[in-house]
């Protein structure tokens, strides 16, 4: 008889134990981004239109370097054709037919053909001063925000802790586990806003910068070319 009932003290406690356990269930998260968004507080819409406007900066840099960076692989060479049997109206407009850095700056030097060598030199860096210039406009915007966003996160992270403990100073001994809740979910929800707006701006920063970087080496290689079919011509016009 013994081991019958302890059988079945053994099974009804195993029933207790697993009643006792069935109530603690992880709870699926059901919020949409919309009410996540929402229950970040307003520093949320700040990051929302610092994330618009990385987005718009890095899409027309992109868009202006891409344009900037098309021209014939056969134009340098057209170039010294033309500059050598003397055509520099047929080499302006050349030049003139691509909207790009490089054909600006070549430009400029066959106008100053006949001139002393610094002064084409020196007229070639100020347009290329310029047009690398207009290539990084908008750049130290990008990289502000990169910097900037994760901060923003950071204050609404205190100002979410802040909101907690000032929620349970005000409960006395009433403290209840929702009155840290919602200062702690506002204070992640903003720590990983400011993040994603970061890592998008950071990242979009240094990929548009490297792209400026080869442009402007393909200027500045165009330009010594340029340069060279010019030293070498003036022997021959000397002739």
């Amino acid at each position: 008889m013994l081991f019958p009932l302890l059988q079945a003290s053994l099974a009804d406690s195993l029933v207790q134990n697993e009643a006792a356990v069935a109530p603690i269930q992880p709870t699926v998260m059901n919020e949409s981004l919309w009410s996540m968004f929402t229950m970040g507080g307003p520093l949320m819409w700040v990051l929302l239109a610092l994330s618009i406007l990385a987005i718009y900066l890095i899409g027309r840099k992109w868009w202006t370097i891409n344009n900037a960076s098309k021209i014939d692989p056969h134009f340098m060479q057209d170039i010294r054709d033309y500059v050598t049997e003397g055509k520099t109206k047929s080499a302006i407009t050349l030049c003139q037919k691509y909207d790009n850095p490089v054909a600006r700056m070549i430009e400029t030097g066959i106008h100053r053909l006949g001139r002393p060598m610094a002064d084409i030199q020196s007229a070639i860096e100020n347009i290329g001063n310029v047009e690398v210039a207009r290539l990084e406009k908008g750049l130290p915007l990008l990289a502000t925000i990169a910097g900037g966003a994760p901060m923003i996160g950071f204050l609404g992270t205190v100002m979410g802790m802040v909101q907690a403990f000032f929620n349970m100073s005000k409960a006395g001994n009433n403290i209840d586990i929702t009155l840290l809740s919602g200062g702690i979910y506002t204070a992640m929800l903003t720590t990983v806003g400011g993040l994603v707006v970061g890592i998008i701006a950071y990242f979009g920063y240094n990929w548009l910068t490297s792209k400026v970087s080869d442009l402007v080496y393909k200027m500045e290689s165009s330009t010594m070319e340029f340069i060279d079919i010019v030293i070498n011509e003036e022997p021959a016009q000397q002739q």
